[in-house]
């Protein structure tokens, strides 16, 4: 081999690691669209900077530890208010939260807030302290109390507030 294809097979080889770099950062982002419509995109960093909790489920003899932030959390980091400011029509809001595959769960906006009720929804990126692999990350809603999974969504790409007319 000449020291010319050994160059272009550098050249190669690091321009495809950037571009996994990029495509790697660009699947740990996170879409928010508030109320008033306005987008904004956090990265795992932002998410990660906030208030991390746990939650268990599975069984008693193979417990899974999940790990992440609350969903209200998310919410509030993207300009969502909560407490006081959640009265009146602003109950008829919920959360529409949407896997990759186009999967879409519905959350009202009451089930988030810790006036209304002691229950906990998480978006978690670890597992037994591990990230999420590939069929359930990067993110994860977790709602630990539920009886059924169904809205335990994988792969969110989307949290969108909408109006319920």
């Amino acid at each position: 081999m000449t020291d010319d294809m050994k160059r272009h097979f550098s050249l190669l080889a690091l321009l495809f690691a950037l571009v996994l770099n990029v495509r790697s950062a660009q699947g740990q982002q996170l879409t928010v669209q508030n109320e008033s419509g306005k987008q904004i995109v956090l990265s795992r960093g932002d998410i990660e900077d906030l208030t991390h909790v746990q939650a268990t489920a599975g069984t008693s003899s193979d417990p899974i530890t999940y790990e992440g932030v609350t969903l209200k959390s998310v919410l509030e980091k993207a300009g969502v208010s909560f407490g006081e400011s959640l009265k009146g029509k602003r109950l008829g809001f919920c959360l529409m939260v949407q896997a990759a595959d186009g999967y879409r769960v519905i959350i009202a906006l009451p089930e988030l807030d810790p006036a209304f009720t002691d229950k906990r929804i998480l978006l978690v990126f670890l597992r037994n302290g591990k990230p999420l692999d590939e069929k359930e990350g990067p993110y994860r809603v977790v709602i630990p109390d539920e009886k059924k999974m169904a809205r335990w969504t994988k792969q969110v790409t989307l949290l969108k507030i909408v109006d319920v007319p």
